[in-house]
């Protein structure tokens, strides 16, 4: 890649770069609205009307007498008013035309780069990959709120959440992909084997570590043991962690089990990571990789401290605050071993700057 055309694919990579953040706030904002119990409280999906939230009184009105009807309000929020319901909808409402202004951004500025021909034949295929990927996304986000309406579920399951999360993240993911793709020279890239393998199963232990982290705000598990070190009490809570009746229930149903799984699934993240940052600092100095090699162990420091507070706020009014940023923390950190794995897919004898 030569540096004529990393300069006309700059304009390409910033949009896209864009988007990325984006997608970061709207997964926040998923964030914000499962916590906060709001992903029920519009029952229907307008994909052009429902971009304006109810507009009078009446309105309002009608919009709660329908959240009435569902399981949620008429087993958990019975006690609910009109101001309350207009709470809740508002994160529901927030979360869904963010959606639609990302949408926007990304479908007009693709207009325009293919009319002034800033998209060569190389990007057409990933273009469309990542509109699938999107319009997925928008699927994926309905089909799980219409699972918790016109049935008994009070919330939506914690594995479709999980799903939900996971596909934005991909989405994430190959958008920054894209972006360093069409800008990054071949020529600084590392080419050290073990550096990547280790990346590559940082990237494995990462994924696997948020979506539990979706079971863990999906369940509400922090509430079942809100104590650290200890798991209420105990180091091994092995009595507590296997009585759903299957390996596979007890994994991801099981409160205790989870909690489990998600803590310490954090702390071998940080040891591989302190031994990832070890290997990268033998790299050449100047290397793009050995630069960056302390910000994914930073970032993972920080996401251990976050979950802690956030484990002993969870029964807190402050626990949205500190889930949040540990959400947020958690999906930088998957961005920069992103980022570190491409650096690192260089080719042995390959010369660097």
């Amino acid at each position: 890649m030569d540096s004529i055309s990393l300069k006309q694919n700059r304009p390409v990579a910033i949009w896209l770069l864009i988007g990325a953040v984006m997608i970061i706030v709207q997964v926040l904002l998923g964030g914000i609205t499962r916590l906060t119990g709001s992903g029920l409280s519009i029952t229907e999906w307008q994909p052009i009307l429902g971009a304006l939230p109810p507009m009078n009184e009446k309105a309002w009105l009608e919009a709660f007498e329908k959240y009435q009807q569902i399981a949620q309000y008429k087993y958990i929020n019975s006690h609910f008013t009109l101001e309350d319901f207009k709470s809740i909808y508002f994160w529901e409402w927030f979360h869904r035309d963010w959606g639609r202004l990302m949408g926007l951004v990304f479908i007009f500025p693709f207009i325009y780069f293919l009319v002034k021909k800033k998209i060569n034949r190389s990007m057409i295929h990933p273009m469309i990959i990542l509109f699938l990927l999107g319009g997925l996304q928008g699927i994926i986000g309905w089909v799980m709120v219409k699972s918790g309406i016109g049935t008994d579920l009070v919330y939506v399951s914690h594995i479709r959440l999980a799903i939900h999360f996971m596909a934005a993240l991909v989405l994430l993911c190959y958008v920054v992909w894209f972006a360093m793709k069409i800008t990054v020279p071949p020529q600084v890239l590392s080419s050290n084997a073990s550096v990547r393998s280790l990346n590559v199963w940082l990237l494995v232990l990462i994924t696997i570590q948020l979506i539990y982290g979706a079971f863990m705000a999906g369940t509400h598990a922090a509430l079942a043991a809100p104590t650290w070190p200890t798991i209420n009490g105990m180091w091994w809570p092995g009595q507590y962690m296997f009585n759903q009746g299957s390996f596979i229930s007890d994994i991801t149903h099981n409160l205790i089990s989870i909690q489990f799984i998600h803590r310490n699934l954090a702390y071998l993240i940080t040891i591989m990571l302190a031994w990832w940052t070890w290997k990268a600092s033998k790299l050449p100095a100047g290397e793009p990789l050995h630069n960056m090699r302390y910000i994914p162990l930073v970032l993972v420091v920080v996401q251990v401290v976050l979950g802690v507070i956030a484990l002993l706020h969870s029964p807190l009014e402050t626990k949205l605050l500190y889930s949040i940023l540990h959400q947020f923390v958690g999906i930088l950190l998957l961005i920069a071993l992103t980022v570190t794995y491409y650096y690192s897919r260089g080719r042995r004898g390959q010369r660097s700057r």
